[in-house]
């Protein structure tokens, strides 16, 4: 059943709360989730989400909500979708990429036939912050041969600097903290 009107990213914005000291104190969280449980909103979020871009092959979803947000943006597109995944998680043969955190790395990893030569890739995740788990993103990516044709996220921090640290690659974010 189609929605009738889009909303507007105020009224999206509107349905991500803040959960203050999660997953630790300090630290204030912004929950998609009851975005998500709103047809209209998801709907909304997916086609602008997918909107500035044309010509995309693949959709790279970073795992976990970048997952549920990547699939819809997927369907807009008529691209396909992998995932990226923590590592351990996937059950072929991966490439890995490390990722930096406060303390410590991380390791993010995608099937090495996920991406085939040429392809345009956009690359979707929930959030930008700091840019650590898109930036191994883009690695894995173009370690495969394809081609970022941007990133789409449905918020980003700001004050994290998270596009500079993926520049020269396009940065489309609805919503800004």
């Amino acid at each position: 059943m189609p929605f009738p009107e889009p909303m507007s990213i105020e009224q999206i914005r509107s349905l991500i709360r803040d959960v203050p000291d999660f997953p630790k104190p300090g630290i204030l969280f912004r929950d998609i989730t009851p975005m998500l449980a709103n047809g209209e909103a998801l709907h909304t979020a997916a086609s602008l989400l997918a909107s500035p871009f044309e010509a995309i092959d693949l959709v790279v979803a970073i795992e976990s909500r970048g997952f549920i947000l990547g699939a819809p943006v997927a369907l807009e597109l008529g691209a396909g979708l992998a995932p990226v995944r923590k590592a351990g998680r996937l059950p072929y043969e991966t490439i890995r990429a490390d990722y930096a955190l406060e303390y410590g790395t991380n390791t993010l990893e995608m099937h090495v036939d996920a991406v085939k030569p040429g392809q345009r890739v956009l690359i979707v995740d929930d959030l930008l912050a700091t840019g650590g788990t898109v930036g191994a993103t883009i690695s894995l990516v173009e370690r495969l041969g394809g081609e970022i044709a941007g990133i789409s996220v449905l918020a980003e921090l700001l004050a994290l600097h998270g596009r500079e640290a993926v520049r020269p690659h396009e940065v489309h974010s609805l919503i800004s903290y």
